[in-house]
C-alpha cells in the first residue's frame, strides 16, 4: 500500500497537468481542435509565453503561418489570423469585441485607457482623455515640442562641436548613440506635454528620474530608459499568463522580479509628477495633459481621483515615449543605411525649408510628400507594434466568419500586425526591402493591411501627436545632419517586449552646412 502511495504521489502533478490540458483541448475549445498550431500551442500558453520570453513573438508567429497558414491556434483559446480582411471585423466600430485578459498585465495602480476591459468604462476615459489628442490641441502643443526640439539640435551640435574626431571632408563629426539620445528626446516631449516640464534628460546628457511608490512615499531615482525597456518586455510575456503577475517576482528567473519592479517604479515616476503638480501647480498658464485630467469630469460631473489621474499619466507616459524612441530609431537607421534615400529626402527638406532655420514647422514640412512615405515605410518595415493585439467574442454576440471559418462567443482572436506588413502576397517580393517609393501607388490592399496604430475604437489615442513628433524630429535630424552607420556591416538586433525595439542604433553625425 505504501508504494502504491508514493507512486501516485509521483504521478499526480503530471496527471492533473494531462488532465488539466486534456480538458481544455478535448472539451472547452474543441471547436477550434482542427486550427493549425505550432507544437503545444493547442493545448498550452506556454509555447506564446517561451517565444516571447525569447523577445521575439512576432517573429515565431509570423513563421507560424508562413508554414500553417493565415489562421493559426497560438494559445488554447486564440487564433491569430493573418489576413487584411480580418482587421476591421475584430478591431472595428460596432462589433462590441472586448480586450482579452492580456491587457491586465499592463495595469499599472488602476486600468487605463489602454488597459480597461470593460467598454463602458472605456467609453468613459476616452471621452475624458480624447480632446486633449485632437487635431486642435496637438496643434497647440507644437510650440512645446518645438522647443524641446531645439534644445536636442543644441545638444547635437555641441556633441559634434566638442568631438575630436574628422569626416573625409575634414569637418568635425561625433559618434551618437541614437537609441539612448532619441529616448531622452521623447522623454523630455511627454514629461512637457504631461506635466508641465520636461525630464531634463536632454538638457544633462542623463536619464535618471524620481520615482515614489506612494505620493507621500519617499524618492528614489531610476534610469527611466533601461526600467522603461524592463516594464515592456516583462508586459509583453506576462500577458499570456496574466494570472502569473501577483507570482512572478517569485519565479527563479531574475528577469520577472525586475521586470515587475519596472512596472511600479515607472508608475511611481507619475505618482512624483502628480504630486508634484498638485502641489506646486503649472509652471506657466498652459492646459497640457495633467491639466486637462485634472479638469476632466464624468458623466456623473465627478472629477477623477488621484489614483485615477496617475493611471492615465503612466499610459501617456509609456506611449508617448517608448513607441516615438523606437520608430524614430528605426527612421535613423534605414536612412543611414540607404544613402540615396537620404539624399533625396534631403533634398525635398531642402526646398520645403527656409535655409536660416534649424527646427522647422509643420506647415514647412506638410508639402513634403517623400517625408510621409519615409515614415510609414519606417512603421511597415519595422512595425515598432508587431504583435496581434487580443481581443474576445463577447458572450451576448452570434459569433464572427472569417475566411469561412466561424468563431464562436468566448474566442480570441488577433490580426498580427508584423505579418500582415511583411506579406510577400500584399507588399510584393521586395517585401523585405526599405522602399519609400511604394507609397507612392499603394494599392488599397495595402493601405487596408497597414495598421501601425492599430484600427477602430481602440486604436492608438495619441496618433495625431505621434505623427507631428515623427515629421517634426525626421525632418529635422534628416535636414540638418550628415549621418552613417559607424557599422555598415552590422545587424539591427531587435527585442520585443510589447515593442520591437532596437539594442543600438550607433551613427557618426556631422553638420551638413
Amino acid at each position: 500500500m505504501a508504494v502504491i502511495e508514493q507512486v501516485l504521489s509521483w504521478w499526480t502533478i503530471p496527471l492533473l497537468l494531462i488532465a488539466w490540458y486534456g480538458h481544455s483541448y478535448f472539451i472547452s475549445y474543441r471547436h477550434l481542435r482542427n486550427i493549425p498550431a505550432p507544437f503545444g500551442a493547442q493545448v498550452t500558453n506556454l509555447w506564446l509565453f517561451i517565444v516571447c520570453r525569447l523577445k521575439a513573438r512576432s517573429l515565431y508567429v509570423d513563421r507560424a503561418h508562413q508554414r500553417l497558414g493565415k489562421i493559426v491556434r497560438i494559445q488554447p483559446n486564440h487564433i491569430s489570423i493573418a489576413d487584411e480582411s480580418a482587421v476591421a471585423v475584430i478591431y472595428g466600430h460596432g462589433n462590441g469585441f472586448l480586450k482579452s485578459d492580456f491587457y491586465d498585465a499592463f495595469i499599472s495602480i488602476r486600468p487605463s485607457v489602454f488597459t480597461t476591459r470593460d467598454r463602458v468604462h472605456h467609453s468613459r476615459k476616452r471621452k475624458l482623455v480624447a480632446h486633449a489628442f485632437a487635431t486642435r490641441t496637438v496643434l497647440e502643443f507644437e510650440a512645446y515640442v518645438h522647443r524641446i526640439l531645439e534644445l536636442f539640435v543644441e545638444r547635437m551640435d555641441q556633441l559634434i562641436e566638442t568631438s575630436p574626431d574628422r569626416n573625409q571632408a575634414g569637418k568635425p563629426e561625433a559618434r551618437v548613440d541614437c537609441f539612448r539620445w532619441l529616448n531622452y528626446l521623447a522623454f523630455d516631449i511627454i514629461g512637457d506635454l504631461t506635466f508641465g516640464a520636461p525630464f531634463g534628460m536632454l538638457q544633462r546628457g542623463a536619464d535618471e528620474v524620481e520615482t515614489r511608490e506612494t505620493p507621500d512615499g519617499p524618492p528614489s531615482y531610476i534610469s527611466a530608459v533601461d526600467v522603461l525597456g524592463r516594464r515592456g518586455e516583462v508586459n509583453g510575456v506576462l500577458g499570456c499568463l496574466p494570472w502569473l503577475r501577483s507570482y512572478g517576482r517569485y519565479l527563479p528567473d531574475p528577469f520577472f522580479r525586475r521586470g515587475i519592479d519596472a512596472v511600479n517604479q515607472i508608475a511611481g515616476v507619475a505618482v512624483a509628477r502628480v504630486r508634484e503638480r498638485l502641489e506646486s501647480g503649472p509652471g506657466e498658464k498652459r492646459r497640457d495633459f495633467l491639466a486637462r485630467l485634472i479638469e476632466g469630469r464624468d458623466n456623473t460631473g465627478e472629477p477623477l481621483d488621484r489614483e485615477e489621474v496617475a493611471a492615465e499619466a503612466t499610459a501617456y507616459l509609456v506611449a508617448g515615449s517608448d513607441t516615438t524612441s523606437t520608430t524614430l530609431c528605426a527612421v535613423i537607421n534605414s536612412l543611414a543605411r540607404h544613402p540615396e534615400i537620404l539624399g533625396k529626402l534631403q533634398a525635398e527638406l531642402d526646398e520645403a525649408i527656409p535655409e536660416h532655420v534649424a527646427v522647422p514647422r509643420a506647415e514647412d514640412i506638410q508639402d513634403v510628400q517623400y517625408l510621409n512615405w519615409v515614415i510609414d515605410e519606417s512603421l511597415r518595415h519595422h512595425t515598432t507594434l508587431g504583435v496581434g493585439l487580443p481581443r474576445l467574442i463577447p458572450s451576448d454576440s452570434p459569433g464572427v466568419t472569417i475566411l469561412g471559418r466561424h468563431f464562436r462567443p468566448g474566442t480570441v482572436l488577433s490580426v498580427p500586425a508584423y505579418s500582415l506588413h511583411h506579406d510577400r502576397e500584399i507588399w510584393g517580393d521586395d517585401v523585405d526591402e526599405f522602399k519609400p517609393e511604394r507609397w507612392e501607388s499603394a494599392t488599397p490592399r495595402q493601405k487596408k493591411a497597414f495598421i501601425p496604430f492599430s484600427y477602430g475604437p481602440r486604436a492608438c489615442v495619441g496618433r495625431n501627436l505621434a505623427e507631428m513628433e515623427l515629421r517634426l524630429i525626421t525632418a529635422t535630424w534628416a535636414r540638418r545632419y550628415s549621418f552613417q552607420p559607424m557599422d555598415a556591416e552590422a545587424v539591427l538586433v531587435i527585442k520585443e517586449g510589447f515593442l520591437r525595439k532596437p539594442g543600438r542604433v550607433d551613427v557618426t553625425l556631422s553638420r551638413r552646412r
